[in-house]
């Protein structure tokens, strides 16, 4: 109420919808994952944003691309708002899910690698159980997702491999297994082929930001060359499209549904890596509780 009183604001919006919107753009540099984040038309994060500038007589954010930029005085209203933004969401959060267990919004988040047939299966069986919870769905990386539930953005996300700083369960481990062309020298091998066989080839790899290519630059490493990646690529199905077509080998996780040109092949050694159920810093509400225990009964396949 002091806030409003100092700048006399006219508006039709409580100061902590505007503050909730700009904290949404600030966070996300854009305003329609902003009005996706908040669940607002992005014309009202737009409006709202706005309306904060003009009760501060500043420039907050400006336009860059098809995104937008904090301004310096941008810069410093966030640093000193944020967090008083995220304590009064917690709140609101726990008096609706006190008032509505039933419903609401859960942010579920699943790295690349990770088959969307499981995903669509734990969907399934949770949309029975609770039809009027509404769920959000972000496909990214790892340390996108990371960064997403640290800040907030996400309620829950499974992890590969899990993060130390956030509460994580364990769901199990996913084997990392050789993927080649038809036509390689490897495609009819039965056995367990060792790294140190694949030196001198080539590979169709993630970029360096990825945990795979952490995996496959260590894993060589180890048996002692520096992988050739003539190719990289962020986008696991079409990794194993450049291998069926003959550009490379890759190491991945099996595929959630057969591919014709590839054939997969093991590795000799432990090559697994664990997946876990990573819970933001910030308390649940009664649906991202539920949708937590719903994932954690799941039976997760990931061989």
């Amino acid at each position: 109420m002091k806030f409003r009183t100092r700048y006399h604001p006219i508006m039709d919006e409580s100061v902590a919808h505007l503050l909730a919107a700009f904290d949404a753009v600030a966070t996300t540099g854009h305003v329609t994952r902003a009005s996706e984040m908040l669940d607002v038309p992005q014309s009202s994060v737009s409006r709202r944003v706005k309306a904060l500038e003009r009760i501060l007589g500043v420039e907050l954010v400006h336009p860059v691309g098809r995104g937008v930029a904090l301004t310096p005085s941008g810069r410093e209203f966030h640093a000193r708002t944020h967090a008083a933004v995220r304590m009064l969401d917690e709140a609101a959060s726990a008096v609706r899910s006190d008032a509505d267990p039933d419903g609401g919004l859960v942010r579920f988040g699943f790295p690349l690698t990770l088959g969307s047939r499981m995903i669509s299966s734990l969907l399934t069986k949770f949309h029975q159980e609770a039809p009027r919870v509404r769920v959000h769905l972000v496909q990214a990386h790892g340390e996108a997702l990371v960064d997403m539930l640290r800040d907030g953005r996400l309620d829950l996300a499974v992890m590969i491999p899990p993060v130390d700083d956030l509460a994580t369960t364990i769901l199990g481990s996913q084997r990392i297994l050789l993927h080649v062309p038809r036509s390689h020298r490897l495609a009819d091998y039965r056995g367990e082929v060792d790294v140190v066989d694949l030196a001198g080839e080539a590979f169709v790899a993630s970029p360096k930001s990825f945990h795979l290519r952490t995996i496959l630059d260590d894993w060589c490493s180890a048996a002692g060359f520096v992988p050739r990646v003539p190719f990289e690529i962020n986008e696991i199905d079409t990794i194993r499209a450049l291998v069926g077509d003959g550009l490379g080998i890759a190491l991945l996780p099996a595929g959630d549904s057969p591919n014709n040109t590839v054939v997969t092949v093991s590795l000799s050694g432990d090559r697994t890596r664990e997946v876990g159920l990573a819970t933001s810093r910030y308390r649940p509400t009664a649906a991202v509780t539920r949708f937590r225990q719903r994932a954690l009964e799941q039976r997760w396949a990931f061989n």
